[in-house]
C-alpha cells in the first residue's frame, strides 16, 4: 500500500521534544502500520535560522540504519532552509550550498524524490531574473537527480509556487524528466479548482491534509492523479496539535480506505 506519513505531521511533538527521528520511524512502522516515511529535514537540521544547520554525519548514518532495520521506503525528503531564490546574491549562494548538502543526504538515504522549494516568500510572481535562475538551478538539480535515480522539484508551498499556471510554466521551461512536483493537494492561491489536475503530469509525491482535503473528498482527489497515471506514494501531512497521535491515525485510516477502494476499482 503506497501510503506514507510525512515528518511535518509530528512538528508539534518535535517542538515539545516528545519525539525524535527514531520515535517517528518507530511510530510509522508499528503504530500506523505504514512502511514509508516522507522525511522532513526538521528532524536532522536546525531550522531556527533560514540557512539551516545539519546534524553530523553520524546522525545521518543512524537514520539510514533505522530505515534499513525497519525495511522502510523513503519516497520523499522534504527540505526547508535550502530554497532556490533570494534577492540577496550572497544568501542565494548559501542556500544553494545548503541544497547541495541536502542532496548528498538524500542520495545517501536512498530518497526517491527531493522537495526543494522555489523561494519567493510573499510573492505571487517571479521576475525575469528569478525565473531564469530558478529554471537553471532546477535543470542542474534534475540532471543530478537523473544520475542518482530520483526526482526533484518544488512543492506548492510558498509564494509563486502556489500559483498553478506559473508552476506549469516553470515545469515546461525546466523540461527535464527528473524534474517534478510535490503536490500538496488543494493548496493553491489561485485557480484552485484546476491546480491539481494542471500539475498532475509532473507529480512525483503527494501531500494530503484535512484542511485542504476533507476525509470524504480523498477518493475523488486521488482519482484526479490516477487518471494521469500517478503511481507514487500518498503522504499524510497532518499538522495535528490537540491529540497528534490520534488525529493522525484517523486521517491515515481515511487515506488507506480511499486508496484501497481506488485500487479495487482499478482491478475490476
Amino acid at each position: 500500500m503506497k501510503i506514507s506519513i510525512e515528518g511535518f505531521s509530528f512538528f508539534h511533538l518535535l517542538q515539545q521534544e516528545m519525539i525524535d527521528t527514531f520515535g517517528y520511524l518507530e511510530s510509522l512502522k508499528y503504530r500506523y502500520r505504514v512502511d514509508a516515511a516522507g522525511l522532513w529535514n526538521g528532524f536532522f537540521a536546525d531550522l531556527s535560522e533560514e540557512i539551516c544547520k545539519l546534524k553530523d554525519a553520524e546522525y545521518i548514518r543512524k537514520i539510514k540504519l533505522a530505515l534499513l532495520e525497519r525495511e522502510m521506503e523513503l519516497p520523499n525528503l522534504a527540505v526547508d532552509g535550502a530554497h532556490l531564490w533570494d534577492p540577496n546574491p550572497e544568501k542565494r549562494e548559501l542556500l544553494y550550498q545548503n541544497a547541495l548538502a541536502h542532496l548528498d543526504i538524500a542520495e545517501y538515504l536512498g530518497a526517491r524524490s527531493v522537495r526543494i522549494d522555489t523561494g519567493g516568500h510573499g510573492s505571487t510572481d517571479m521576475t525575469e531574473e528569478q525565473f531564469e535562475y530558478t529554471v537553471m538551478r532546477y535543470q542542474e538539480f534534475a540532471q543530478r537527480a537523473a544520475d542518482g535515480g530520483y526526482r526533484i522539484g518544488p512543492e506548492n508551498h510558498m509564494g509563486p509556487s502556489r500559483m498553478p499556471k506559473l508552476m506549469e510554466k516553470l515545469a515546461q521551461a525546466v523540461n527535464h524528466p527528473a524534474y517534478g512536483i510535490l503536490l500538496h493537494m488543494g493548496r493553491w492561491d489561485s485557480d484552485a479548482d484546476i491546480g491539481d489536475s494542471l500539475l498532475a503530469p509532473w507529480v512525483f509525491h503527494v501531500h494530503l491534509d484535512p484542511k485542504h482535503v476533507k476525509p470524504h473528498q480523498i477518493e475523488e482527489r486521488m482519482q484526479v492523479l490516477f487518471d494521469h497515471g500517478y503511481e507514487g506514494y500518498w503522504g499524510v501531512e497532518y499538522y495535528a496539535q490537540a491529540a497528534p497521535y490520534a488525529e493522525i491515525e484517523s486521517y491515515v485510516s481515511a487515506v488507506k480506505a480511499a486508496y484501497l477502494k481506488q485500487m479495487g476499482a482499478t482491478l475490476l
